[in-house]
């Protein structure tokens, strides 16, 4: 680290799709989570003391209820917009999951055990719930906003007294915040409240997530009226739609805001705001509201630079914390050993033709910056038809890998999918892997766009044409391994990944 980069620090903080962060601060030690729709496990934990460098420290929640609802990839359900919060010794994390309603776990350390997930409010279209409990009167309370696609309303946030344990509303409900009578507002939405100089704060985006901004609400009653104000916009920065997230304060009293921008096949990536009070009483972020692209950093103690890991070499079969299921995972899909590797079972499935319908696709996400991807692939199973490979998985998506033919040859093969077919295709002609062996790579360039290419053993090749990754739902893409098998009875063999490498590009002397 230079002295310069040492005084400062580049946005985006978080360069991958984390998306609707949410911080708290814990003594000298600063937390986030993020949204994780359908993926298991989900609530990502992240861990920093310089709201600068991250590491990711764990999950809240272990698996997605009812079973059923997510038994296969929900990119667009699941864990929206969760808010993190410490309270009575505790950590919360309030979320929405618009099929089902506002959720609650809770636990004594940032590591668990957090709780089973507790039902405050049922409901459809019930998203980014934030709760507050409020020192000064002792009342606890609850806001959360609407999803029109599952409720009929939206550009809303509505408030609940709450009971002070965290289980329950205890009331109706009350809009307190009405979109609609705000001239030029519109979706508003992912509400975090808060108590500050005597005033009730509801820090708030509206605009869509690829233009939007972000807004502010103040009253003197829980319950309004609220005032409001635009504190951050994208003015003549590249930094499109850059809302929804969180407050922070220092140890030394500094404040900090932490939101994200939709970078399409990207997520939506976190940056981090400078935030100070203004003589009127109102926040204001970045420069003068909008986004700074580098800055000073925090007053904190300087940290070695750290981010969520990528890299896995698999011990004893384990995966790391950056891996999650495409959906619930089942037993069996992946198996414990002495050495290293990830050995994954060959599934079954009659939608093996379509990796978007395949829950047992284990994923990371796509980096926010140009990376080669590589890992090294060995496929066991004898089984005709039984494949395995590395994605970048989307609404469209693209895999490289092998294949087990028929007359028991192992074939290098190179597929993939546009938005809404049903099926792949091939992306290139296969050729023999005779070991049944191969090094598989995937470059990302400017744009998500991703150039495969594969080593059998005979030195790398390039393999098909340039990939333009795409967001699946409201996911970003993600990395994906596999193995699959067509449908049928009994075990299909197993593929095993060892070295999984996300590292720079090369690039020529």
């Amino acid at each position: 680290m230079t002295p310069e980069s040492a005084r400062t620090y580049t946005n985006p903080v978080l360069n991958a799709d984390w998306s609707d962060p949410d911080v708290v601060r814990v003594g000298d030690d600063f937390y986030l989570t993020a949204s994780s729709f359908g993926r298991a496990p989900g609530l990502p934990l992240l861990h920093s003391r310089d709201l600068v460098n991250w590491t990711l420290v764990g999950h809240a929640l272990d698996r997605l209820e009812p079973a059923h609802a997510f038994a296969a990839p929900r990119p667009d359900g699941g864990v929206w917009a969760p808010s993190l919060r410490h309270h009575a010794d505790r950590f919360w994390i309030f979320w929405g999951d618009p099929d089902q309603g506002v959720f609650q776990v809770n636990a004594p350390e940032i590591r668990g055990p957090w709780t089973a997930p507790r039902l405050v409010k049922a409901g459809k279209g019930l998203i980014d719930p934030c709760p507050l409990w409020d020192e000064e009167t002792g009342e606890a309370y609850l806001v959360h906003a609407w999803a029109r696609s599952r409720s009929g309303i939206k550009n809303r946030l509505t408030g609940h007294r709450m009971h002070p344990d965290g289980t329950e509303v205890l009331d109706e409900g009350r809009v307190i915040v009405d979109g609609d009578g705000i001239p030029g507002w519109f979706t508003l939405e992912g509400p975090k409240l808060y108590r500050h100089d005597g005033w009730y704060w509801i820090l708030a985006p509206a605009g869509s997530v690829g233009t939007g901004w972000q807004g502010a609400f103040r009253s003197r009653a829980f319950f309004g009226p609220y005032e409001e104000r635009v504190l951050l916009e994208q003015g003549d920065t590249g930094v499109n739609g850059p809302h929804q997230g969180g407050w922070v304060r220092t140890g030394s009293g500094e404040d900090w805001f932490l939101h994200f921008q939709q970078r399409g096949a990207y997520g939506r990536v976190v940056h981090l705001q400078p935030m100070a009070w203004g003589a009127d009483g109102w926040p204001v972020l970045g420069d003068d509201g909008t986004p700074v692209a580098e800055h000073r950093r925090p007053a904190l103690p300087p940290q070695p630079p750290a981010e969520p890991a990528t890299c896995d070499d698999f011990p004893g079969g384990r995966h790391g914390r950056q891996w999650s299921w495409a959906a619930n995972p089942r037993d069996g899909w992946a198996t414990q050993h002495s050495g290293d590797g990830l050995r994954l079972a060959c599934v079954r499935s009659e939608d093996a033709h379509d990796l978007r319908r395949l829950p047992s696709v284990l994923t990371q996400r796509l980096p926010g910056e140009p990376r080669v991807v590589e890992v090294e692939l060995r496929l066991d199973s004898e089984e005709p038809g039984a494949r395995a490979g590395l994605a970048v998985l989307g609404d469209a998506y693209r895999w490289i890998g092998l294949q087990r033919d028929a007359d028991g040859t192992a074939h290098l093969v190179h597929r993939f999918a546009e938005p809404g077919a049903a099926a792949e295709r091939d992306a290139d002609t296969p050729r023999p892997a005779p070991q049944g062996r191969a090094l598989l790579r995937v470059e990302t360039v400017a744009g998500a766009r991703c150039r495969f290419s594969c080593d059998l053993g005979d030195g790398p090749r390039p393999t098909g044409r340039d990939f333009a990754a795409t967001p699946w739902g409201w996911v970003g893409a993600l990395l994906g391994l596999f193995a699959l098998a067509p449908a049928g009875r009994g075990h299909a063999g197993s593929a095993t990944f060892t070295r999984f490498r996300v590292g720079p590009r090369r690039t020529a002397a």
